[in-house]
């Protein structure tokens, strides 16, 4: 599926998922748009891109501003003509137990997650209606859009939001050729996760190798981390992916932790 004359915008990808993302979009034939908090990495991984023979531009990008989110689609649109694929993949990782979370924390956690979802959606489908052509909007869920995890009421509040509001943009974009999808990934190991081991094994009282075998891995069919490659490959799917046979839908990447 060839995303030849595509623009696609992806958050958060000046590293991990989001960068995979990136460059796996590019290897398809689409112009990418690197948006992050990280103006300077998001270069780096644009520069990458151009390198190796693709199209690419970094932008700044807050995904919780939404003066920064419209300027951000519009200056893609300006440059590139088009947004095609929005994939909303920006997001953090707050971990406590419920009894001590942070009200400050809960509300930072939904506000990039459910907010910068909300906003970007927001801002680039009016673009995608305008142009005739609709387009793919993908966001980044995770297997606990499904499921929880101690810890993690923040993350599993939001991942479960994703869904609802895939499903509403599935209904109201269909007609116009929006189509919306939630990729749900396992346990990658990215720096987001490496950084939640040793604060588990802390909270739980384990050892970090037991947060990894029987609270990351456990319910897996092979004890195997997701990788990158596993979730934009998913994600380039998605994207080339050209009628409403898939809309509305999540797509577990987990080597089989949470079965639908």
């Amino acid at each position: 599926m060839s995303l030849k004359n595509k623009v696609a915008l992806i958050t958060g990808s000046a590293s991990g998922i989001g960068k995979e993302c990136a460059i796996k979009l590019s290897a398809a034939g689409a112009a990418v748009v690197i948006a992050d908090l990280n103006l300077t990495d998001a270069q780096k991984v644009a520069d990458e891109i151009n390198q190796g023979g693709g199209k690419a531009i970094a932008i700044a990008m807050d995904v919780t501003n939404e003066e920064m989110v419209n300027a951000g689609i519009d200056e893609t649109v300006k440059k590139l003509g088009s947004i095609d694929v929005l994939v909303s993949n920006a997001g953090i990782q707050i971990v406590h137990p419920i009894e001590d979370y942070p009200f400050a924390e809960w509300k930072k956690m939904m506000a990039i997650h459910l907010d910068g979802a909300f906003l970007t959606t927001k801002a680039a489908i009016k673009h995608m209606y305008d142009s005739g052509r609709g387009g793919s909007i993908i966001y980044m869920g995770s297997a606990h859009s499904h499921e929880a995890s101690k810890l993690k009421a923040a993350y599993v509040t939001a991942k479960h939001g994703l869904l609802g509001l895939c499903k509403t943009v599935a209904k109201e974009g269909g007609p116009r050729k929006v189509r919306a999808n939630v990729v749900c990934p396992g346990f990658v190991m990215t720096p987001l996760v490496e950084k939640q081991i040793p604060e588990q094994a802390k909270e739980l009282g384990i050892s970090e190798a037991d947060v990894v075998k029987n609270v990351m891995l456990k319910e897996t069919v092979d004890g195997e981390f997701t990788t990158v490659d596993d979730v934009a490959n998913t994600v380039v799917f998605l994207a080339g992916f050209e009628t409403n046979a898939i809309t509305g839908q999540s797509i577990l990447v987990s080597h089989g932790w949470f079965m639908q």
